[in-house]
């Protein structure tokens, strides 16, 4: 059976996708169509400020772009020496931004140094918000803006005039949805029931539910390993969608 997988491929020279490689397992044979592009912002501002890190309590991460942001920063750093200067995650299994921010809170104390945020423009305000209200410092700064992929549309095209229609279709961000949901039923027409979609996190899966499809999975935390097994179960079972 055939996994369509909207996201980028992994990095070649850190070895095969993993993605791929766990739904492999199952023998599932799986497809990534790069979904977003992205154009890195304010990072004048952003290494002025890394340039200060006695003004901050610590750094927050929710996506591996604004990660790159600081990479670029910090360009001439390789990443043990990132490490040694205090770059060493924490918290990494939230999984979500409640969860993420209930570690924070769970750690910090409230008026201590602010943390800062570095984050794409269409960040969703949970974290933002449960710190603030639990009194937590927190200092957003916009490293990235997102936008569909400009080959999107012709590769969803391809795949699906090449390969049918998908037995599952997984979505890894709510932009995703914004930017392939039509296409997707525009190109499956009738046989879109056949098609199991699945999420990698719960703000996905309700991305597609505000849309009107219904989640036949999702990932218990966002990796290769569960997102599988999640795919590997809807696939062979007829219990009602979530």
């Amino acid at each position: 059976m055939k996994v369509l997988l909207l996201k980028d491929p992994k990095d070649k020279d850190s070895g095969p996708d993993p993605y791929i490689k766990e739904l492999g397992s199952y023998s599932l044979e799986a497809t990534l169509i790069p979904v977003l592009s992205f154009e890195f912002t304010s990072l004048d501002s952003l290494f002025e400020k890394l340039s200060h890190p006695e003004c901050y309590g610590g750094l927050v991460f929710t996506s591996p772009r604004a990660l790159e942001a600081i990479k670029i920063c910090l360009k001439e750093k390789s990443k043990k020496e990132m490490e040694e200067i205090g770059l060493v995650p924490q918290g990494e299994k939230a999984g979500n931004a409640e969860k993420l921010a209930e570690y924070i809170c769970s750690r910090e104390k409230p008026n201590s140094s602010a943390l800062l945020f570095p984050c794409g423009a269409l960040k969703r305000e949970v974290l933002p918000t449960v710190l603030r209200e639990k009194g937590i410092p927190l200092e957003s700064l916009t490293v990235y803006q997102t936008a569909q992929h400009p080959d999107l549309q012709e590769s969803l095209s391809s795949y699906f005039s090449q390969q049918g229609i998908p037995a599952s279709v997984v979505f890894f961000s709510p932009s995703g949805v914004k930017f392939c949901l039509q296409h997707i039923q525009k190109l499956s027409g009738d046989l879109i029931n056949q098609i199991k979609f699945a999420a990698i996190g719960p703000s996905t899966a309700e991305a597609l539910r505000g849309a009107g499809i219904a989640v036949s999975c999702t990932a218990g935390s966002p990796t290769a390993q569960d997102l599988a097994a999640a795919i590997h179960t809807a696939l062979h079972s007829c219990s009602v969608p979530q």
